[in-house]
């Protein structure tokens, strides 16, 4: 019920929306991680009978009753929960007694961030579940022998894909893992009965990358429409979905030809999608510093379909501009003219400085102002992808180099916005310097038709119809897939400072805070914060398991043996998975250039939390010698624990968002001036 009442909160907008674009098909991309964690609240909106119809723009609104509000909510939550069984057993793996692992799951099972951020539609629920999941099955098959043992191991690879799927954080507990697992594997070469390396290798390192393949396969099979963001992939991948881009290119003819139509969008999408331009308007005969222009037609790249982005592909050698019968294709190598249709200008480019790129070359339209200045409008057509020396310039797949003949410069986006005068569109500039593959000069003919009109009126009713010649341009799963991955890894959102952004060094004495509901009319409101006193007694335990590891070190340096050697390999492994679970998903955060929250703390966190019971058992079973310190320990235990269940239940007003607190009650849990905790005033 509790799942049901609360209104929209905080990045449930974010998600929202691709589960809505996921219900209705519709490709999109995230850059903040892989598919599989959107799947699965789709799969909670499929299940609930979704039908994507919602607008995902304020906080705290009331869901609409078409929206199933429990079902999205309810695989998060469920991952929440089972994350406390998961830690109970990563305690009994690492050889803790089982008191050890009811204490641990105690304090993951009070602590009210991760019940907080496990109630509603997010991510970072099934992230610590899987991640919990995968370190339990690695330590089962670690300590269990025989035929049934390999399934842990299966399983094992299996979580470790899952989380990679969900956020790519979860690559560092898999290499974690990794890292284990050769340990394990070096100490037991050589002993035939316990496996062999290539088996483990398979299940954590082929198996995980097959099925984060299987993820995407999954995704881009799902979103098979045109979407919001189609224009940041390339003309092949939106040409392969259905609806948008692919009904203007559906029949189009697939080899270019003397006398083609086409649009030429540049392969680079920075700063955005944008494609070969021109238009009525001339550069200035001399710019804002003083340099001079050649005063010819403007050529740009423009962000928008136009009627002025199309070309005709002429041969220099006749007038023809119609397609002859058969069609003549041009060949990688090959000498063309490009001659713009609405204005028919020659693409050119001379030796006068760019206006915005003076150590490039202009490009324009050439206009012959009967001055020394001949028209220089040959280009060569470098088709860098070709699989032959003579392969046919290609609509859609082909990537081509147009390198000026006369100057061997390569037409190239600059990425510069031009002035006013230029409409405030980008800069293309012809490049002298340009080398290797840099898709700023690479283009790609998106829009094809055959020009069949040797007349200019003709031509223009030409190029604003559509054409209709079937032609396939299928993109193979891998084309799309490595496309896909690339584009996510390199997409760079603008940074913004959110109100309850924060950097890594205040998640771990919790400074910070985030308020994700609150009423519209009430003081009830809900807030991401978490345990004061677990995150405390938790910092204290990775204090002290660093302090008793030195000391453990120097002592055997010392030949001073305090603990037997299986003691300390049981201390030795547990700080590696907790300890070091803690560190992998925590020191990244402060070389990442992305808004951050006190939510992306919340796995180092629970990986804190299981180290503490681990230090708190190897103290009272190896260090504490006498029955009086012992008690000492286990009665400060006891009311640790009891202040950690008082600390809950004081946070649960703003973890749950019931009971209704008055603002006098509300003040006194803000314990940290930093702490924004709204009042409303009666």
């Amino acid at each position: 019920l509790l799942l049901c009442s609360l209104p929209r909160s905080f990045d449930e907008l974010y998600y929202g929306q691709f589960v809505s674009l996921y219900v209705k098909r519709l490709f999109f991309i995230d850059d903040s991680g892989p598919p599989l964690g959107h799947m699965v609240l789709a799969l909670g909106a499929y299940l609930g009978g979704f039908d994507g119809n919602f607008v995902w723009n304020r906080i705290g609104a009331e869901y609409s009753s078409n929206v199933p509000v429990f079902s999205l909510r309810a695989i998060p939550a469920l991952a929440g929960a089972f994350c406390v069984p998961l830690g109970y057993q990563v305690m009994v793996e690492l050889g803790c007694s089982h008191l050890t692992a009811l204490g641990a799951a105690l304090l993951l099972l009070l602590e009210n961030a991760l019940i907080t951020q496990s109630r509603f539609m997010l991510l970072e629920s099934s992230l610590i579940f899987f991640l919990l999941l995968a370190v339990v099955s690695y330590l089962r098959f670690r300590n269990n022998s025989g035929v049934s043992c390999w399934g842990w191991l299966v399983l094992s690879g299996v979580s470790c894909a899952c989380a990679v799927g969900v956020k790519y954080m979860g690559l560092f507990t898999h290499l974690l893992l990794l890292s284990l697992a050769a340990v394990h594997t070096w100490r037991l070469i050589g002993d035939r009965t316990l496996g062999n390396v290539f088996a483990r290798c398979l299940a954590l390192v082929v198996l995980p990358v097959l099925l984060y393949l299987a993820f995407f396969f999954i995704h881009l099979n799902l979103l098979y429409r045109s979407g919001p963001h189609d224009q940041m992939m390339s003309s092949a991948f939106q040409a392969s979905l259905e609806g948008g881009l692919s009904r203007i290119t559906q029949g189009q003819p697939l080899e270019v030809a003397y006398g083609s139509q086409v649009t030429l969008r540049s392969v680079s999408s920075q700063p955005v999608p944008c494609w070969l331009h021109s238009h009525k308007a001339n550069y200035p005969i001399r710019y804002e510093n003083g340099r001079g222009s050649s005063h010819q037609q403007q050529v740009t790249c423009y962000p928008f379909k136009d009627v002025n982005n199309w070309w005709i592909v002429k041969d220099p050698g006749r007038q023809d501009l119609a397609v002859s019968s058969p069609p003549r294709t041009v060949k990688h190598g090959d000498i063309v003219q490009l001659l713009h249709g609405m204005t028919s200008r020659f693409l050119n480019t001379h030796d006068v400085a760019a206006p915005m790129s003076p150590h490039s070359q202009e490009v324009s339209g050439y206009i012959d102002f009967n001055v020394s200045m001949p028209a220089q409008n040959l280009w060569k057509v470098d088709i860098v992808n070709r699989e032959s020396d003579r392969a046919v310039w290609k609509t859609i797949v082909s990537e081509v180099r147009l390198v000026h003949v006369n100057t061997s410069a390569v037409l190239k986006l600059s990425g510069q916005s031009l002035p006013e005068w230029g409409f405030r569109q980008l800069e293309v500039v012809g490049d002298k310097l340009s080398k290797g593959y840099q898709p700023s000069g690479l283009w790609n003919v998106e829009e094809h038709r055959y020009g069949r009109s040797q007349e200019q009126k003709e031509r223009e009713l030409e190029l604003h119809s559509p054409t209709h010649i079937d032609v396939s341009h299928n993109l193979t799963f891998m084309a799309k897939f490595l496309e896909l991955q690339l584009k996510m890894l390199t997409m760079r959102n603008e940074e913004t400072e959110h109100k309850y952004s924060s950097s890594p060094l205040e998640w771990v004495t919790m400074d910070t805070n985030i308020v994700y509901w609150i009423h519209p009319s009430s003081n009830a409101q809900i807030h991401l914060i978490g345990n004061a006193v677990t995150w405390t007694l938790s910092n204290l335990g990775l204090v002290l398991f660093a302090v008793l590891f030195v000391w453990h070190l120097l002592r055997h340096q010392r030949r001073s043996l305090d603990v037997s050697k299986d003691a300390w390999r049981q201390f030795a492994e547990a700080g590696a998975v907790c300890g070091g679970g803690w560190l992998v998903n925590y020191l990244p955060f402060f070389m990442m250039e992305k808004t951050l929250f006190l939510y992306h703390y919340l796995p180092a966190l629970t990986f804190k939390i299981l180290l503490l019971p681990v230090v708190l058992e190897h103290l009272h079973t190896h260090i504490l010698r006498s029955p009086s310190q012992r008690r000492v320990l286990e009665g400060t235990v006891l009311a640790a624990l009891a202040a950690v269940y008082l600390c809950y239940r004081a946070l649960s007003p703003v973890t749950y968002g019931q009971p209704e607190l008055n603002s006098t009650q509300l003040a006194s849990l803000r314990w940290r001036e930093s702490w924004d905790i709204l009042l409303r005033r009666h």
